[in-house]
């Protein structure tokens, strides 16, 4: 089975294969996603029904594979799953093909007519989750108060595989693939827990502490944001992890989370909260290589600007430079013949760890053919905002 980003019950979901599915996982599934069990022969097969009792298709689903007529009987099941048109059908279906820890998002809005939801409070909430388990993600490569550009790039390419369901009512659910986007969900785990630890002593105290602790844990501006942005227009929302069966509980985790819950009363502490973490997250030395991509000064001598392509040293894909005179000259020249350079400074957190404050020693960096004749390319296709650069034109 072929997942890709995006909804569930896209062209890529076909059924799952028989010989591929553990019983015992398929049975867990069934329960956890409200099918009911209705009897059976008991140490052979199960008869499960549809959410909400329902008259839709039964499923018959062995207790095991040590009876001749198991495999036919999970065959038969995942079709009639695949079939359904139940949502829980192909929620089932999705876990069984790519082990994946759910994670569910509840947001308390007042419904439209007839129930509905509206188009801009699914788009808020979709919006939200993303921001969440990114800060998980973030938090799985390293742990910081404010993270800025640093590493979201890495971040999100744990996250491609992610499946997305969303349901009448202001709810979602994403389905993380185990094998990349389980240390996001692990340290997401965490740190809602901490944030909401946080948060109630502080209305009980009055005191921060806590919320510095909470960094161990994955805390961070970027997951209080995420939470703030989930809460705000609704009378409350609620996080629930559930583990995928077939990977088994992670070391040091429940085996049944309980749901984390944020309320509008939780928005001062979490707007200090996000306050303290940006301007406490301090500079961080770095010594980074990088292709020149662009030069500016304002005009034909004296300092300028310039925007590296970062190669290696700091996990953000650019960052900007202030040099001097002869900085900025040395780092046009290698620009000119295809090197990049190599520069010490301190990545600020102000504008994001965009910015290289301090910068010295800046020289050119030898490469490879390979990459030498890329950087070259690269700068043919940008000749013409270089020339202007280079005379001076802001």
């Amino acid at each position: 089975m072929r997942l890709s980003s995006g909804e569930l019950g896209g062209p890529d979901a076909v059924e799952p294969v028989p010989a591929q599915v553990d019983p015992a996982v398929l049975g867990v599934l069934l329960h956890r996603h409200g099918w009911q069990r209705r009897g059976g022969a008991a140490g052979r097969y199960a008869r499960w029904t549809p959410p909400g009792g329902g008259s839709g298709t039964s499923l018959l689903v062995p207790e095991s594979r040590d009876f001749p007529d198991s495999e036919d009987l999970l065959g038969e099941a995942l079709t009639a799953l695949a079939r359904s048109g139940a949502p829980s059908a192909r929620e089932v279906l999705v876990s069984l093909a790519v082990p994946s820890d759910e994670v569910r998002w509840w947001r308390d809005t007042p419904l439209g007519p007839s129930g509905a939801t509206a188009w801009t409070e699914q788009e808020q909430l979709r919006g939200a989750a993303h921001r969440m388990l990114l800060a998980g993600a973030l938090a799985a490569r390293g742990r910081a108060g404010y993270y800025g550009a640093r590493h979201r790039s890495q971040a999100l390419a744990t996250l491609t595989g992610v499946l997305v369901d969303p349901a009448p009512g202001g709810r979602l659910t994403a389905f993380v693939p185990v094998e990349t986007g389980r240390a996001a969900v692990v340290r997401l785990y965490e740190a809602l827990h901490a944030v909401r630890e946080a948060v109630d002593y502080l209305r009980t105290t009055g005191g921060m502490e806590a919320f510095d602790t909470a960094v161990g844990a994955g805390a961070s501006r970027e997951l209080t944001e995420a939470v703030i942005s989930l809460v705000q227009g609704s009378e409350g929302v609620r996080v629930a992890l559930e583990w995928a069966p077939a990977a088994g509980v992670p070391a040091g985790c429940a085996p049944r989370p309980e749901p984390v819950e944020f309320s509008p009363g939780d928005l001062p502490a979490l707007r200090e909260a996000g306050a303290r973490y940006l301007s406490d997250e301090p500079a961080v030395p770095v010594r980074v290589t990088g292709a020149v991509v662009r030069l500016r000064r304002s005009g034909p001598r004296g300092p300028g600007t310039v925007r590296l392509r970062v190669l290696a040293g700091a996990e953000i894909p650019y960052v900007r430079v202030e040099l001097d005179e002869e900085a900025y000259r040395i780092a046009g020249h290698a620009h000119l013949v295809g090197l990049p350079v190599r520069v010490v400074g301190r990545l600020e957190s102000r504008g994001g760890f965009r910015r290289l404050a301090g910068a010295t020693g800046v020289v050119p960096v030898q490469v490879d053919d390979a990459e030498r004749d890329r950087l070259m390319k690269s700068l043919q296709e940008n000749l013409d905002f270089f020339e202007e650069a280079c005379a001076g034109e802001d």
